[in-house]
């Protein structure tokens, strides 16, 4: 059995389904609430849902049957300001489930995130070493606590403490797909835009507020959902890998580009507008991500990665042109 920490979530979803359909039995830790957060598991045969606070008991009553923990669940709003929240939630958590692991000689891979490399001025190489960890600097708190979790592992094995059987960090750049919905304004650009585009109406993008970057020619490592969760199979498929990788194309896109391949996928021509910057936003703006995938490469994973037009056009006629928009 394999437990998904946030496996309502939205790639936590997707994984679990692909779990499922591998005929793998899997148990979900999340809080589903008042919402329609819980449509994104409706189709799924599940072993259990476990509410985070249960879950040290439903661990040491499932020990034996438990070969990995896939730790997705995080608080994950980059505008989240409650620190004790994020700290307990973000790396107390990740800790108490990383030693639990190792403990019991279970698997654990677990989301990190682009947001730890802060601006980008150092680069996105996928450095998991005390030294190149100690480099980087999260511009938001979200960030700062994935960013402490990836340094608790590496000092914990530059200790030559005790680990997990096998351990695996993804750094997961801008992640767009279906069972996105619940996130609100965190939803990625093409679930926001999708109604606009399809209604014949404008579609709204931010205005460049730096001189050598032209209105919607900002910069992000979009990549496709179902790309991510054949990552993490792939991981649970090669027990001996192990390591801090990032998961993105590998190639920057700009939102012009991702928003042409939405109006590509409605049939209609692009109708772009461009509206100012929040001021609240910009000091902490980045104009470009672009994931380093050499390090994932290297360690075996082939598989090409879903360009924008093809990953857009499928989440838009497989899902959100759909009555059911859900995997």
């Amino acid at each position: 059995m394999i437990l998904v920490t946030g496996g309502a979530g939205f790639i936590g979803s997707n994984l679990t389904a692909a779990l499922a359909a591998r005929n793998v039995p899997v148990a979900v830790c999340d809080r589903l609430r008042r919402g329609e957060k819980w449509r994104n598991l409706a189709k799924v045969e599940l072993r259990d849902v476990v509410l985070p606070e249960a879950l040290e008991d439903w661990l040491a009553a499932n020990v034996n049957s438990l070969e990995a923990v896939v730790h997705l669940g995080a608080i994950s709003s980059t505008t989240e300001t409650d620190g004790d929240l994020v700290c307990e939630v973000n790396f107390r958590l990740s800790r108490r489930l990383g030693e639990w692991c190792a403990r019991h000689g279970k698997r654990l891979i677990y989301a990190s995130s682009a947001a730890t490399y802060g601006d980008g001025a150092g680069g996105f190489v996928d450095d998991g070493s005390l030294e190149g960890l100690a480099r980087l600097r999260p511009l938001n708190l979200y960030g700062w606590s994935k960013h402490l979790f990836d340094r608790w592992v590496a000092r914990s094995i530059e200790r030559g403490e005790r680990r997990p059987a096998q351990w695996a960090g993804l750094k997961f750049f801008n992640v767009y797909g279906p069972n996105e919905y619940h996130k609100g304004s965190m939803q990625s650009i093409v679930a926001q835009r999708y109604e606009a585009a399809a209604s014949g109406a404008p579609v709204m993008l931010f205005q460049s507020h730096r001189a050598d970057c032209p209105d919607g020619g900002q910069k992000r490592d979009f990549i496709y959902v179902g790309d991510c969760v054949d990552v993490i199979l792939w991981l649970l498929d090669q027990p001996r890998v192990n390591g801090l990788y990032n998961l993105g194309t590998g190639r920057a896109r700009t939102f012009l580009e991702l928003i042409t391949a939405l109006f590509a996928a409605v049939r209609r021509a692009p109708d772009v507008r461009f509206v100012e910057m929040p001021a609240a936003i910009r000091p902490n703006y980045q104009y470009f991500t672009e994931a380093r995938m050499e390090r994932l490469r290297e360690v075996g994973y082939s598989r090409p990665f879903t360009t924008i037009e093809d990953g857009v056009r499928e989440y838009v006629e497989q899902y959100l042109a759909r009555p059911d928009r859900y995997r």
